[in-house]
C-alpha cells in the first residue's frame, strides 16, 4: 500500500516540492516547526531509514546537504537541524528544520537513569557491533 509520501511523490496529494532527482524528493512540511521546514524522502518506499539500500541511503543524505544549504541561504537561519524520527509515516524520511538557536530544536530532556548506565550501555553497543 502506498504511503502518504509515495502518494505525494506520485502527484495524488499536492506538495510544495523544493527538490527532486532520480532517487529523492524534498518538499515543505505542511505542519512546519519553522519557516522552510522540509521533508526529504527516498523515492523507494522503505519504512526504516537504516534499512534503505546503500544507493538510496547515500542519495538521501546527499539531497539533505543540497537542500540544507539552500534552506540556510533562503531563510537566513544560523543552522539547519536534522531530525530522523521515523515514527510518523512508515516511509524513511528526514526533517530539515531551519533554526537560529538551540531553543528552536524540539529536543527531549536528559534521561538521568540512562546517564547512570553509560559504561554498561557502551559495552552492550560495542558487543552488538561485533
Amino acid at each position: 500500500m502506498p504511503t502518504l509520501f509515495t502518494r505525494i511523490m506520485n502527484g495524488e496529494i499536492p506538495s510544495h516540492r523544493v527538490y527532486e532527482d532520480e532517487l529523492t524528493y524534498a518538499f515543505l512540511d505542511i505542519n512546519p516547526r519553522s519557516v522552510g521546514h522540509t521533508l526529504v524522502v527516498p523515492k523507494r518506499q522503505v519504512d526504516y531509514l537504516f534499512d534503505l539500500p546503500e544507493e538510496d541511503y547515500a542519495a538521501l543524505w546527499a539531497t539533505c546537504a543540497v537542500v540544507a544549504t539552500a534552506l540556510k541561504a533562503a531563510t537566513g537561519c544560523r543552522r539547519v537541524v536534522v531530525l530522523a524520527v521515523g515514527y510518523e509515516i512508515p516511509h524513511a524520511h528526514v526533517h530539515l528544520i531551519p533554526t537560529d538557536a538551540l531553543g528552536d530544536v524540539p529536543f527531549p530532556p536528559v534521561d538521568a537513569a540512562a546517564a547512570g548506565h553509560l559504561a554498561e550501555t557502551a559495552e552492550r553497543v560495542r558487543s552488538a557491533i561485533g
